[in-house]
């Protein structure tokens, strides 16, 4: 299976997820008569990124994993939404750059090196920047986007977070 198909398909799918839990966050907020930016600082624990961190880490996972494995450079957000509105309109601009890509864009893909940018002079090859750093920390913060999300209040289950699956006859 090519890097598109494993991963960025995948990313789109979460950040679709992602995108999801945003839209019963607001219609939680709107039945319990509050600001739906009111839950974009709610954390875990004190010493966790809130929600909004959460989702700029997230969406930053997904879009520098296809950037990166495409030898492209990827768009920069200044990581400063403060509404609600704002942070939608980052996810959303994020699932528009996920497809923009196409299979043919990963050819070279297991022959890079990619570059850490928190370790100057250091990098991995593809395939260890995917399962050792890029899709765990991804997941991880989609996780804690979507715990904080369920600790608040909203209404998420296995589903939400899953979400379809592409079932086949046996």
């Amino acid at each position: 299976m090519s890097h598109y198909y494993a991963h960025v398909v995948q990313m789109t799918k979460m950040v679709k997820q992602l995108d999801h839990w945003l839209d019963k966050a607001a219609a939680h907020a709107t039945a319990k008569k509050f600001e739906p930016m009111v839950l974009l600082q709610a954390r875990l624990a004190p010493d966790m990124y809130p929600l909004l961190r959460q989702i700029q880490s997230a969406t930053d996972g997904a879009k520098f994993l296809a950037a990166r494995l495409a030898g492209v450079k990827p768009p920069k957000h200044e990581d400063n939404e403060q509404t609600f509105e704002e942070v939608r309109a980052r996810v959303r601009s994020v699932l528009e750059y996920l497809g923009t890509f196409n299979e043919t864009m990963f050819a070279e893909a297991e022959r890079q090196v990619i570059p850490l940018n928190f370790m100057p002079g250091k990098g991995l090859n593809a395939i260890d920047f995917l399962t050792e750093f890029n899709l765990p920390n991804t997941y991880f913060h989609l996780c804690m986007a979507y715990a904080i999300l369920r600790h608040n209040g909203v209404d998420l289950g296995k589903t939400d977070y899953i979400g379809s699956l592409n079932l086949r006859d046996l």
